[in-house]
């Protein structure tokens, strides 16, 4: 005989108060509006600085004059990040672009300082004897050189540029006065010689901006002679030192 209590039927249970929690419909991802960085705009030491690699690759040989002044003129005038990167795209150390951002060159190794530039009298003189000036020196925009049965050297070729034009003014009288200019310089000339010569060799820089020298005389039973000297490019001056 089966004396186990009988089973009590289940009791529903009261429902419950606490809120049932539905599952969330996944939310699509909300796009992010970002402007390229191609498309940022240039700023002054961006355009520096692309116009820096352009000087270097020109007196490098890497680009020919008509090259040069081409994309110097397209880097003064960009507006964009974008505009600046093909100036520069088949050079070594450029910015190169990769998808919407563009990458800066690996920074350069910090120059040797240089030793200051010496400040220089306006006056050159040389009276049976000589002159010589060169080196690292400050130039205005005046030099006046003189020589009397002397001679007179003027290297500019390491010098530092405070002017956008320099104007030299030359007299030889039974004396001989020489120019020497960098290479990316403008050299212009208007003088004469007398039982003598006065020979300046013009040249029209491939930047708009470079510094222009101007030599201008008379040499009378002397010689005056102006022109550039090869492989050397002046670097110590940019648009905004020298602006006209």
């Amino acid at each position: 005989m089966d004396t186990s209590s009988p089973q009590q039927p289940e009791q529903p249970q009261p429902p419950s108060d606490r809120p049932v929690q539905l599952a969330k419909p996944e939310q699509p991802p909300v796009p992010v509006t970002r402007v390229a960085e191609a498309e940022l705009r240039a700023s002054d030491a961006d355009r520096e600085r692309i116009a820096e690699l352009l000087r270097d690759a020109y007196a490098e040989g890497r680009l020919t004059v008509e090259e040069h002044a081409e994309r110097i003129e397209a880097a003064y005038g960009a507006k964009t990040l974008g505009e600046l990167v093909p100036l520069t795209r088949d050079l070594p150390s450029h910015p190169v672009a990769a998808g919407e951002a563009v990458v800066a060159p690996a920074p350069r190794p910090a120059p040797v300082p240089l030793p200051p530039a010496r400040n220089e009298p306006t006056d050159m003189v040389a009276v049976f004897g000589g002159a010589t000036r060169k080196g690292r020196w400050r130039v205005g925009s005046v030099i006046r050189a003189t020589a009397i049965f002397g001679g007179i050297e003027i290297d500019l070729t390491d010098a530092v540029f405070e002017s956008p034009e320099v104007e030299i003014t030359v007299n030889a009288f039974f004396g001989g006065v020489s120019v020497r200019v960098p290479e990316n310089v403008t050299l212009v000339g208007t003088g004469f010689g007398i039982f003598g010569g006065f020979d300046v060799r013009e040249q029209t820089a491939p930047d708009p901006h470079a510094p222009v020298v101007r030599v201008k005389g008379s040499a009378i039973f002397g010689g005056a002679d102006a022109k550039a000297r090869k492989g050397k490019k002046l670097k110590e001056w940019t648009r905004h030192q020298l602006r006209r």
